[in-house]
This record gives C-alpha cells, structure tokens and sequence, in this order.
C-alpha cells in the first residue's frame, strides 16, 4: 500500500473516531456473511456499528487520543465496535454484543476501552453488567431522594393519623352518634 493511501486511511480512521472515548474489539474472522449483515443492521438500530481496521494504521491515528489505550488490544484481525449515539454507552456496546455472541458462531473479543479503563477480552461480560450512565444516575438520584422521603413520610404521617381520628369523630357526630371518654 502507498503512502499516500496510507494517510488516506489514517485520515479517515481520525475523522470516523473523533471524539470517541470508547469501544470494543472484536474479531469477526469466520462469521458467515449472512450472519455479519444480520448483526451489523441489527447494531446498527441500535445507534451502534463495526468497523473493520487495519491495526498499524489505526494505531496511528488512535495516538494522542482517547483512544490510545486500544493500541495494545489492536492484534490480528480486529474490528471496532462503537456507538454512533450520544445516549448509546460502551456497556451498551458490550450488552449488545454478549447477546449477539450466543447468536453468532466464531465472534470473538479481543477487549474494550471505557472512559480511560481498558477490558481484556474476559472481562468484557463483566463491562456489560456495568450500569450505564443514566442508569447510574438514576441510582444516585434514588439514593439522594430515598432519606427526604423517609422524614416527609415520617412528618406526615401523624398529621394524617390525627386527620384520620378527627374525620372517624366528625362522621360519628354527623350519624348522631354519642361520643364517649376514653377510661
């Protein structure tokens, strides 16, 4: 290949993965193409796709980057899978490719990178266990909300166990019912 169709590549590598902190590789050698097209359209519905790099090349083009740390995972035939979508996640990513791994023979992980932290390739059902961002937020919202609830929950309570015994004495007195005196 000749240099300049070399930096063509890397070129088009740098503008394809700008600003992409994260993503997994996988080897898609021996997957059949009926089942390659399956799953790429099936990713990509989901904001997610796959592309097929050359390591040297894509080593380039991933220094000085966020995604530098894949340089040591690029071996062999390798393929980036990476979201397409702001609100698709790297543990999106892995879910979706866990589950297309019992779908599909010979698809094989080779490692993945979220926010700095490199996976190898056996810790890549573990990434998708991780709770994605919203997700996370959510939790931290509940967790942050769940005391406030408890003490209004606790502050209101006798005021409406108090509202509760003044309504049973007002429908008493109302039905011309004697109220008595507690002994």
């Amino acid at each position: 290949m000749s240099k300049p169709v070399k930096n063509l590549i890397t070129d088009s590598y740098k503008k394809r993965f700008e600003g992409l902190s994260g993503a997994v590789v996988i080897d898609i050698c021996g997957v059949t193409a009926n089942d390659n097209n399956l799953m790429r359209a099936g990713l990509a519905e989901k904001h997610i796709k796959i592309t097929v790099v050359k390591n040297s090349l894509a080593r380039l083009a991933f220094d000085g980057t966020d995604l530098a740390p894949l340089n040591d995972i690029l071996d062999g035939p390798s393929s980036m899978v990476y979201p397409t979508d702001e609100d698709t996640s790297v543990v999106n990513v892995a879910r979706e490719l866990i589950d297309w791994a019992k779908k599909v023979d010979h698809l094989d992980f080779r490692g993945a990178l979220m926010e700095g932290i490199v996976f190898g390739a056996d810790e890549i059902k573990k990434l998708s266990e991780f709770p994605t961002r919203e997700e996370a937020q959510a939790k931290v919202v509940q967790i942050v909300l769940t005391p406030a609830q408890n003490l209004v929950g606790a502050i209101v309570s006798p005021g409406q166990n108090l509202a509760a015994i003044v309504k049973a004495i007002q429908e008493k007195l109302e039905s011309g019912q004697e109220i008595k005196k507690a002994s």
